[in-house]
């Protein structure tokens, strides 16, 4: 099964290392110039899927919130990430303000968390992912559409 399959079906993980793992697979199969809508309340485990996708693509770096700096560019292998977190954000000219489309460099991938703030701005194109935790603290993560 795919991990694009498995993701629309949902998976459950128990661990940090699970999710990373998850991501990991999910970053080899990324068409180049991806963007991610991670869709999830704080403390979902968004930050650490992030972490994994960066691994996948080969970023050794350590990962962390982007919160206060709204985007973090990590270099990997053969793609950069950009690390975004739109919690702050308040409309699209705040978007415009940032000069993101700079930093887009063919081979890129956007990970944005809390992407409803920017939704009018998200491409169509972009992979939907919804993060949760179970009352027993495992982490789900679902491809939307």
């Amino acid at each position: 099964m795919s991990i694009f399959a498995k993701l629309r079906e949902g998976v459950t993980t128990a661990s940090a290392a699970e999710t990373h793992a998850l991501a990991r697979e999910l970053a080899a199969a990324l068409p180049p110039d991806s963007t991610l809508a991670l869709h999830g309340d704080l403390g979902v485990g968004k930050t650490t899927f992030v972490q994994g996708l960066a691994r996948g693509l080969g970023v050794t770096d350590p990962v962390t919130s982007p919160t206060f700096n709204i985007f973090t560019l990590y270099k990997g292998g053969a793609r950069t990430l950009v690390h975004m977190d739109a919690y702050r954000l308040e409309n699209d000219w705040q978007i415009d303000a940032l000069m993101l489309e700079d930093f887009l460099v063919s081979p890129w991938c956007l990970a944005v968390e809390w992407p409803e703030k920017i939704a009018a701005w998200i491409p169509a194109n972009a992979l939907h992912l919804e993060l949760g935790i179970t009352p027993d603290q495992r982490h789900t993560i679902r491809l939307l559409g």
